[in-house]
């Protein structure tokens, strides 16, 4: 297949608000595409090149001097070589050897096609073409049921494989994707309430567990060989060995466990978030202890406990992991959850999670069986800009521009991120001299007020609530919001929505 199709598509998809005109351009392209084609156009498509980290950053893409090629000639194979090239050069003469093959691909490539390589390299190719739409494409395009195919995408973890193997398998094959010890699964995720009492009339019957501020790991366990992944399915196993050494001596042989990790004090009490994730640094000291807590467990001893029911899967848990379990009581008495919320807060955590005692774990999805309460209304939010500061701020990057996620393009680009406020609020000393030393290494465009970014980084913010606002597109602005740290964790498709935002004036 020729590049050039893929921008005709990508153009296509970009020019139309219609999700229905997308999913049809993109099963098309699909429905075109060789066997060997279909992982990298995915990863082209979601500006994840199925190569991982390319080493590539969008200053040394401009500092490229190159003419481009009048007429196409670039095939989806070629540009996947050449990215497999890129992401294998390593060591002494690395980055004289990514600038050759980057020009020589810029070189090759006709503008609107280096265009969209380069845009699909820094990761924000912006064509509406999100994980749920190219979903529906796939399912489209290989005549598959799009449940079959969600399923297989988020225990796969994989879109692109996933990709493939609808396209070119047979239906037994797609249903044949399960739950695999030592592939890590996107992790299923929860909604938010302001109070406990809220979370239970959603839910019903729940397990009310503490909500630490802690890091989401995953941990995979076949014999004695242990695999730990955050949330975003980095693979950390050899930067805490204090968990491995913990999931290795429980009584399992196979076992996939969810739950979060964090440091503590002298005291016991929550170090701050951003310690713990200091921890996952190439860089960091090993002298202070990670302490996991689990809540729940995904596989047991060759059994997929996935679509069991909550109760189930915690009595499994307790059986084997009893000292590790993260605290909570199964109830429906709302005094009783929220007493277990207090209790939660005066340890230092953060609230509790409210989940429905007889719900499935659905990976990777955020619906309501799942029920986050805290008692300050945070949301993760995705970093637009930064203005310079004045006073004793001057020459630092302080004013945060944020932007909610707009998954279905209600106000605007399915996909894109909604201005809904600014901050300088909470911004210690160390993290300005952070923002104005990283924030030009991102850069789109700067004005004299601001610089913009690329919208790589998510910041979580506590507000109050929120308010009608005609100044901001969505309608709304957020009051009284701080910031309360960086999570590197945490990708911008995982920040909260508009619609999210929305909700809270009907709250």
């Amino acid at each position: 297949m020729m590049l050039s199709e893929l921008v005709t598509t990508t153009d296509e998809v970009a020019a139309t608000s219609s999700r229905l005109a997308k999913i049809d351009a993109l099963a098309r392209l699909l429905a075109r595409a060789e066997p060997d084609e279909i992982a990298p156009l995915i990863g082209l498509l979601l500006a994840a090149p199925r190569q991982g980290r390319l080493g590539v950053g969008w200053r040394t893409l401009t500092a490229l001097d190159v003419t481009h090629a009048v007429e196409p000639a670039l095939t989806v194979a070629d540009v996947d070589r050449m990215l497999d090239a890129l992401a294998a050069a390593s060591g002494s003469g690395s980055t004289a050897a990514r600038h050759d093959l980057l020009a020589t691909l810029a070189e090759r490539a006709t503008a609107p096609e280096w265009n969209l390589l380069a845009r699909a390299m820094l990761g924000e190719l912006r064509t509406g073409a999100l994980a749920g739409v190219l979903l529906d494409a796939i399912a489209r395009a290989s005549g598959r049921a799009p449940a079959s195919v969600r399923r297989a995408a988020m225990l796969s973890g994989d879109l692109g494989e996933t990709a493939r193997l609808a396209l070119t398998g047979t239906e037994a094959d797609l249903d044949a994707v399960g739950l695999q010890v030592g592939r890590a699964v996107m992790p299923m995720l929860a909604a938010s309430a302001a109070t406990p009492t809220a979370a239970l009339e959603v839910t019903g019957r729940a397990s009310v567990e503490y909500k630490l501020d802690g890091a989401r790991i995953q941990v995979h366990r076949r014999g004695d060989v242990v695999g730990v992944y955050t949330r975003s399915l980095a693979d950390i196993t050899h930067r805490v060995p204090e968990i491995v050494e913990i999931v290795r001596a429980l009584p399992v042989h196979d076992v996939i466990l969810d739950g979060e990790t964090l440091l503590l004090d002298e005291d016991g009490g929550p170090r701050p978030f951003q310690e713990t994730m200091s921890r996952f640094g190439a860089d960091a000291s090993r002298e202070l202890a990670l302490r996991p807590w689990f809540f729940d467990v995904l596989h047991l001893d060759g059994r997929d406990l996935t679509d069991e029911p909550l109760s189930s899967r915690l009595a499994e848990l307790d059986r084997i992991a009893r000292e590790w379990r993260m605290p909570g009581i199964v109830t429906d008495d709302p005094d009783a959850a929220e007493q277990l919320s207090r209790e939660a807060l005066a340890a230092g955590h953060e609230g509790v999670l409210v989940k429905a005692i007889d719900s499935p774990y659905t990976a990777g999805r955020r619906g309501k069986s799942w029920v986050k309460v805290k008692p300050v209304l945070t949301f993760d939010l995705v970093v637009i800009a930064a203005e310079w500061g004045s006073g004793r701020r001057r020459g630092m990057l302080s004013n945060l521009h944020l932007g909610a996620l707009d998954p279905v393009g209600e106000f605007g680009d399915p996909g894109g991120l909604v201005m809904v406020g600014k901050t300088f609020k909470g911004l210690t000393d160390e993290l300005l001299r952070w923002q104005t030393e990283t924030f030009p290494e991102i850069e789109s465009h700067r004005t004299a007020q601001a610089v913009f970014v690329r919208p790589e980084l998510v910041v979580e913010i506590a507000i109050d609530g929120v308010q009608r606002s005609p100044r901001y597109p969505g309608g709304i602005a957020l009051r009284f919001a701080r910031v309360k740290g960086y999570r590197p964790d945490k990708r911008p498709a995982e920040a909260d929505t508009i619609q999210a935002l929305r909700a809270l004036l009907r709250g």
